[in-house]
């Protein structure tokens, strides 16, 4: 991260905090860039209210300024290069160096103020998706606000009137803005304890995110509406999406949030959760309850929270299967039990994209045995301690950990299965099957049965047939 620090309040001119014109005419926060894609550790608050921090899955906080009792943001819309996952990078547009752009953190009750400045090449605005804000602060461009044009600064003032996880993003040209990467997440932190916010040892953060790049090319395509073929956390694709480290008993919570163009089934093994909050904040304790699988529609955030007491590595995807592979190319045929060992790379020398699923299945693709174009990820990919793990696009691994030191929660590694814990071969003598006997079971044939139904008419009508 390229931490230039910001100027303490009493460097800078005076801001009058109740006038955005005078406000907008003062010494602006110095833009803090990002140019890593791994999880930033949280950011510990220097001043202001305290907090406990998120971690944004990889991506980071953004830091501020106080100036006058007012916590100062400077967000910088701007085209980035994004690294989606080692050796693949996509041209996207996003903020202060990065797709998404950097996580906010305040704590209710704050008076915000956020500087952004385009460098874009046209107009763009910014929307505080789910915050109680005055009109003129919601960031409709032409409804609420002029557009900010490009090579101009606007600024955004307003409170954080209550807690809860909210997101960003353009409401100008939004189809093509929010296509190319331009969103972020927002947390407000309650400022004292709330009855509906646990306290947690874990707190990730991270938006899932889709786009539609042809193999061999860097830039998503923005007319797509429903043919995505990378499903990313954070624009982040398996195996380069961090794992979620955690101690054994700590009290964890995920906030994910939705601005693709489908819902998405988020699954988590060996834990059950429960889903404790969404975009209008934390729920009810009556609505909640043990589930494995919760799903996230568009424009959606969900929260959950779970004790992680069994240690292990631990699979956490959405569940939909194509939502778990890499650059899938929408007119590759299938060539299931089709023998064309050979052919394909005949094939290529014609024809360097052509590409054909396996007569075995995908897993030939997952061993990479196949030629992809230059700045493309494999379908499936990721390997683990036993081989393949064939997985790509929305996949991480929880790591429950015993002995993860307090504070400490770098990577630990693969997990070793106690003896006697793990699936294995089978060598020995198979039992017969057990087979039901004809006949058993069935339903004999019956005459068709006559059913007499009876009408009751209305009043009035007695005697007519």
């Amino acid at each position: 991260m390229n931490r230039r620090h910001f100027f303490s309040g009493a460097a800078v001119s005076a801001v009058a905090a109740a006038s955005v014109s005078k406000v907008a005419m003062a010494v602006l926060p110095e833009p803090v860039i990002m140019t890593s894609a791994d999880s930033a550790p949280p950011l510990t608050p220097e001043n202001g209210r305290p907090y406990k921090p998120v971690l944004t899955l990889n991506g980071w906080t953004l830091p501020w300024r106080m100036n006058q009792g007012v916590k100062e943001f400077h967000l910088v819309a701007e085209p980035v290069v994004r690294e989606m996952a080692p050796g693949f990078k996509a041209h996207m547009w996003g903020y202060n160096g990065q797709s998404p752009g950097p996580t906010i953190e305040v704590v209710e009750g704050d008076r915000v103020r956020v500087f952004v400045t385009n460098r874009l090449p046209e107009h763009t605005s910014v929307h505080w998706h789910g915050q109680r804000l005055p009109n003129g602060m919601d960031g409709v461009a032409g409804l609420n606000q002029p557009a900010i044009p490009v090579g101009k600064t606007f600024v955004y003032e307003f409170e954080a009137r209550r807690p809860g996880t909210f997101m960003y993003h353009p409401h100008a040209d939004e189809m093509t803005q929010m296509a190319m990467g331009m969103m972020g997440f927002w947390v407000t932190h309650p400022k004292a304890k709330h009855p509906l916010i646990e306290d947690v040892d874990r707190d990730f953060v991270f938006l899932l995110n889709a786009y539609d790049i042809e193999p061999g090319s860097a830039t998503p395509k923005i007319m797509t509406m429903t043919d995505f073929n990378l499903w990313s956390w954070n624009s982040r694709i398996f195996p380069g999406i961090d794992t979620l480290n955690v101690r054994k008993g700590d009290k964890v919570r995920i906030r994910v949030g939705n601005l693709t163009m489908t819902n998405h089934p988020i699954h988590l093994h060996g834990h059950e959760f429960k889903v404790t909050g969404g975009d209008g904040g934390p729920w009810p304790m009556a609505a909640r309850w043990p589930e494995v699988t919760t799903d996230i529609a568009v424009g959606q955030m969900r929260q959950i929270e779970f004790l992680a007491d069994e240690e292990g590595d631990w699979a956490f995807h959405c569940h939909k299967s194509h939502h778990t592979m890499n650059a899938m190319g929408h007119a590759v045929p299938t060539m299931i039990g089709v023998d064309h060992r050979g052919l394909v790379k005949k094939l290529q020398k014609a024809l360097p994209d052509y590409m054909v699923m396996g007569e075995r299945g995908m897993a030939d693709m997952g061993q990479m045995e196949m030629q992809i174009p230059d700045n493309t990820a494999p379908m499936m990919t990721g390997t683990g301690p036993y081989g393949g793990v064939e997985m790509g696009g929305m996949f991480s691994v929880l790591k429950v950990r015993k002995d993860q030191k307090p504070g400490d929660y770098k990577n630990p590694g693969w997990y070793q299965q106690p003896p006697g814990s793990q699936a294995f071969e089978w060598t020995g003598a198979l039992p017969d099957p057990a087979r039901q006997p004809a006949g058993a079971g069935n339903t004999p044939a019956s005459a068709p049965v006559s059913t007499e139904v009876q009408i009751r008419k209305p009043a009035g009508h007695a005697g007519h047939h």
